[in-house]
């Protein structure tokens, strides 16, 4: 009898821990990060379009694209596809993403293509690509919206970022996208 009260004392303690003390402490929590711990949205208009850190599939030929997706985008899902550089199955996916890379940018050979644009990230989610990324699809970009390419350069640019300490430079796809959308 006494063993069985200490593990309902257990249990009882156990499920107020874990399902009242340790969701308002992380609702706290996120009380106190950007957005309320909703995200990091991005907002036209005040109608919010986007998250800055989940990336979005982009396909049109009037918008720069970002990284391909093994999740097709969706956040509640984040995986890599699991597949090695030695997988068939892989290397014909990867090839299927480049030959449609190049049908919708002529003016560039394969070996033009930075790998980001035909490989899926570890989330499946990434929201940036290189600045090599966007400045290939430059062209297609301004064609495609009758701008000039230097603007359109120009914005991709304005929207590198730069690690504070070490990294790689990076281009926010939405945000280059969102402002694309601004230039008149």
């Amino acid at each position: 009898m006494k063993k069985l009260v200490s593990i309902v004392t257990f249990t009882i303690l156990t499920v107020i821990l874990f399902g009242a003390i340790y969701p308002v402490a992380i609702w706290f929590i996120a009380q106190l990060s950007p957005n309320n711990g909703k995200g990091e949205t991005i907002s036209v208009n005040g109608k919010v379009v986007g998250y800055q850190k989940i990336g979005q599939k982009f396909d049109k030929i009037n918008y720069f694209w970002g990284r391909p997706s093994a999740v097709n985008y969706n956040a509640a899902g984040s995986a890599g596809s699991n597949k090695g550089p030695s997988n068939a199955e892989y290397l014909a996916l990867v090839q299927k993403r480049i030959d449609t890379f190049l049908i919708a940018h002529p003016y560039l050979k394969k070996s033009d293509i930075p790998s980001d644009m035909v490989t899926a990230s570890g989330s499946g989610l990434d929201p940036n690509i290189s600045p090599q990324g966007a400045l290939i699809q430059v062209k297609r970009v301004a064609q495609a919206r009758k701008l000039p390419e230097e603007k359109v350069r120009a914005l991709v640019a304005s929207k590198i970022n730069t690690p504070a300490i070490m990294g790689t430079e990076t281009v926010n796809v939405l945000e280059l996208n969102v402002a694309l959308d601004a230039l008149k």
